[in-house]
């Protein structure tokens, strides 16, 4: 089973770098499938260790999807890298395996620690919407214009019928973003 997350992991320097990713869900093991040329694979290979962070802030993950997140840590317990200060769960893990096999990877983790900080409320509809348009947010290259804007605008009434003002703020970057895009603007 997939599930979204955000991926934190650090380089040796110290930089952090949050990813919103799909991640292959497992109670002892995790599959992360970061793209090759991501800043998640090179952290994941060099240090051999990451934070799945589970989250309902949609906005986090729409920043993510464009490459502006920022947020508040703290470092993790058990591994090198940080927890997401507001993330209701998390799993600690190191990696097992490696497989760069063009143009994802396939990295086996570990989990050695987990964690939880408060009740995980789940997503509403606008969240999942806010979600989807990141995924898409993140295609521009590969869906057709004409889909993109038709799939952004169904994504758009469900936001604008069951969304808070952090779901409503999410999807409308993801919009400016995707427009900017399509214009060929550097997004």
């Amino acid at each position: 089973m997939i599930i979204e997350s955000i991926v934190t992991t650090q380089a040796f320097d110290g930089e952090v770098n949050l990813a919103p990713m799909g991640v292959e869900w497992g109670d002892e093991t995790i599959v992360i499938k970061p793209f090759l040329e991501t800043t998640t694979f090179r952290n994941l290979e060099a240090t051999r260790a990451a934070v799945v962070n589970l989250t309902d802030d949609v906005l986090l993950f729409a920043q993510g999807a464009i490459g502006t997140a920022t947020a508040a840590v703290r470092p993790a317990e058990r591994v090198r890298g940080v927890i997401l200060a507001g993330t209701a769960a998390w799993r600690e893990v190191e990696v097992v395996s490696i497989d760069a096999t063009p143009p994802r990877s396939r990295i086996v983790t570990r989990v050695v620690h987990r964690g939880s900080a408060r009740e995980f409320p789940g997503f509403n509809r606008a969240r999942h919407a806010v979600l989807e348009a990141a995924i898409l947010a993140t295609r521009t290259h590969l869906i057709p214009a004409p889909e993109l804007q038709a799939d952004l605008a169904r994504l758009r009434i469900i936001v604008d019928k069951t969304a808070g003002p952090r779901e409503h703020e999410a999807m409308t970057l993801l919009e400016r973003f995707v427009e900017q895009k399509l214009a060929g603007g550097a997004g």
